[in-house]
């Protein structure tokens, strides 16, 4: 794998400051939780560091990279396009930061709509994206934030939830991976 500091530094001149930012906050807020768990740090920052690294160019240019480098994109996916950057950064991770790990590119892949059964590596990523310290305040957040160091599971559980709602709220389409998430957690924290 390639030196964390040097991706960053790759990373700082690819992405968005805002980006860099908000990347730099979830490989942080993911060690924080790694500690809690008692899960690979390491892993956990890369995992983190490299979560975003698909999102340094336009929608229509991350469609083509997919289709150039043959990753197959879902219906969903092409609908929702916030989604498709999940699946080039785990090709990117790979094949540009030498990633080899099948745990951190899971986290990567799995970050934005979660999943049934995923590894402790996989929802500390997908709850460090949802709570790093730069998201905008929703109501919603204290509580989720809360959670993640109490019970990760109601913390996964609990953000679903609440991206569900939002996007039914705006009219666009879910996700089946979103609800699948949503209902396999509440069942594991025991929600009626």
């Amino acid at each position: 794998m390639e030196d964390r500091k040097e991706i960053e530094k790759k990373l700082r001149k690819l992405l968005k400051p805002e980006r860099y930012e908000h990347t730099i906050g979830v490989m942080y807020t993911a060690a924080s939780l790694a500690m809690k768990y008692n899960v690979d740090i390491n892993q956990a920052m890369y995992a983190g560091l490299l979560h975003d690294c698909g999102k340094y160019c336009s929608t229509s240019e991350q469609i083509h990279l997919c289709e150039k480098y043959g990753i197959i994109l879902t219906k969903s996916e092409l609908e929702m396009p916030a989604l498709i950057h999940a699946k080039l950064g785990v090709y990117l991770a790979e094949h540009q930061y030498n990633v080899s790990s099948k745990e951190i590119l899971q986290a990567i892949r799995y970050h934005t709509t979660g999943r049934e059964a995923m590894t402790m590596l996989e929802k500390i990523i997908y709850i460090a994206d949802y709570i790093e310290p730069g998201r905008k305040m929703i109501p919603i957040l204290p509580k989720v934030r809360l959670a993640a160091f109490h019970n990760i599971d109601e913390a996964v559980y609990l953000s679903a939830g609440a991206t569900i709602s939002f996007l039914e709220g705006t009219s666009r389409p879910i996700d089946t991976l979103t609800i699948e998430t949503y209902k396999y957690y509440k069942n594991q924290i025991g929600e009626k």
